[in-house]
């Protein structure tokens, strides 16, 4: 059973602060004929980096930048203000790069087009492997590894043009919502570098947030792909199980709780990497085959009518920083502005067996993988503690254990489902604290309320990991001290697309993804 109400007028328009100490970014606009040349009036390294990803993509595909120029562009952005973010590392020498976008201009003037990253400068986030290049997935035992081979979403991207500059940092393992670790150091939040920049997609989040990357790759098991995002005002999307393969793995049937997704300054950017980054490969049986083109397209829709559920905190049961809450629904309110609906839903729904059920599954799925590691003491000194203790809950686990937890996963799947025969997506925060200290590994409490765990303080994000269902991380806005934050969107198993077009017209209402970071110099 589940009950609903209108979120009062009151609540909702009770939040609020000034932005005033963040800027705006220049916007250019661009309207491209059909099988025509439309300029975007590009004259300066300032407005190349302002481009939206597809207009950037025009742009060097109708030759008016060359893959040099934009290199060059970004390379820059990245020697300015990487020393003060920490969001890319392991960067490839400056002339192999130049050299390698010489190449993709050659290319495209010899009618050679590789697709709609042709010469697009791209980091991949560093749990995801990379041939040739160092994959340290921010532990001091992997820092030297150079993998053999690429991810299946790299070897995409590669195919669609994209020259690979570096990695984007996470913490060790992707452990936790705050990107830290002991190779590479800690990442800052682009709108305060005072600030946590999230994670584990933290790097991902603030090189596009920062104009360092034009769009991003991440990967999501516990919110990594909402919280950075949220945390650095840009969009960031966990598909539904499947629709991008994960892989080559050891492993290919269990693991059904960590996504990779796409992350851009604008739903369209991130649906066009979405679209670049799904299909179905065969070394993954659990992969979608449905076509991954229509995410290329357009994305508007009618929203006259839409149905949006809000869950909020569940009735009290999470912990929330005083004014997430009133900031998210004051944001809400951009969906009555296009003719829609936003009922506050309680769920009735016992949240805590959620929270135990999240426990098991991922203590199983880290222990099986990071296992091989932990079995040698000389590694286990060099993990952080709370790898360890994943690692070690999910050794103490039963075949039971595990069973039981997939089939109390299995009840609140239906249970969500169920929403969506009557309402077109689902709200809740990113977050439950807004950005804090860039030196804190994570909130010891939250408004009173003790975390039991390390992870405990993003319990937000575990009802769409456990749904298997598309969710992705739109605006929230800024609080009265200018910290960001989210709102996750969750839509029907599969239904990405529609999620995506939900997104879209939210973003074109709010317009805060137009809020820019003043960037700071070290």
């Amino acid at each position: 059973m589940t009950s609903s109400s209108k979120i009062s007028r009151r609540s909702l328009l009770k939040a609020g602060g000034s932005i005033g100490l963040l800027a705006a970014a220049t916007q250019i606009k661009t309207s491209w004929a059909m099988g025509g040349r439309s300029r975007v009036g590009v004259n300066s390294p300032e407005q190349l980096l302002a481009l939206s990803a597809v207009d950037l993509s025009q742009a060097i595909r109708t030759g008016e930048v060359s893959c040099v120029e934009v290199m060059k562009s970004y390379l820059s952005q990245i020697d300015n203000f990487n020393p003060t973010y920490n969001a890319v590392v392991s960067l490839r020498d400056r002339e192999e790069l130049l050299n390698e976008a010489a190449v993709a201009d050659a290319d495209l003037k010899s009618g050679h087009y590789r697709g709609w990253m042709h010469g697009f400068p791209h980091a991949v986030k560093d749990l995801a492997t990379t041939k040739g290049l160092k994959t340290s997935m921010g532990s001091p035992i992997l820092k030297d590894w150079v993998p053999k081979h690429d991810a299946i979403f790299v070897e995409r991207l590669r195919q669609s043009g994209a020259i690979i500059i570096g990695k984007t940092n996470t913490p060790e393992f992707g452990l936790g919502s705050q990107t830290y670790n002991n190779v590479f150091g800690i990442t800052r939040n682009a709108y305060n570098p005072d600030l946590c920049a999230g994670g584990s997609s933290g790097g991902a989040a603030v090189a596009v947030a920062t104009g360092m990357l034009p769009v991003a790759d991440g990967s999501d098991m516990m919110g990594s792909l909402r919280n950075p995002a949220g945390y650095n005002n840009i969009i960031g999307f966990r598909p539904s199980q499947g629709l991008i393969p994960f892989g080559p793995t050891k492993e290919v049937f269990y693991q059904q709780l960590g996504y990779e997704g796409p992350m851009g300054r604008t739903v369209q950017d991130t649906s066009m990497l979405l679209s670049t980054m799904a299909g179905y490969d065969s070394r993954v049986p659990l992969s979608q085959k449905s076509s991954p083109s229509r995410f290329a397209g357009s994305l508007e829709t009618k929203t006259q009518g839409l149905k949006v559920a809000w869950l909020g905190d569940f009735n009290g049961y999470l912990a929330m920083e005083p004014g997430v809450i009133d900031l998210c629904e004051k944001a809400l309110k951009h969906f009555e502005t296009l003719g829609g609906v936003v009922e506050a839903i309680d769920m009735q729904y016992p949240m805590d067996e959620v929270w135990q059920t999240w426990l098991t599954l991922r203590h199983f799925l880290i222990a099986g993988g990071a296992n091989g590691l932990y079995a040698k003491e000389s590694n286990r000194v060099l993990m952080k503690p709370e790898a360890i203790w994943e690692i070690e809950g999910g050794l103490g686990l039963s075949a039971m254990d595990v069973y039981k937890a997939s089939k109390a996963r299995t009840s609140w799947y239906h249970a969500l489902d169920k929403l969506f025969d009557t309402y077109d997506v689902v709200a809740l925060p990113s977050a439950q604290v807004f950005p804090f200290a860039a030196e804190t590994h994570w909130p010891k409490e939250i408004n009173g309320r003790s975390m039991d765990t390390y992870h405990r303080w993003m319990e937000v994000v575990t009802p769409g990991t456990l749904s298997g269902c598309p969710v992705v991380n739109v605006p929230a806005g800024f609080d009265h001290q200018g910290r960001p934050m989210g709102i996750q969107l969750i839509g029907r198993n599969k239904e990405d697309f529609k999620v995506l077009q939900i997104a879209h017209a939210y973003e074109q209402a709010s317009q805060l993804t137009r809020t820019k970071p003043n960037l700071k110099k070290a």
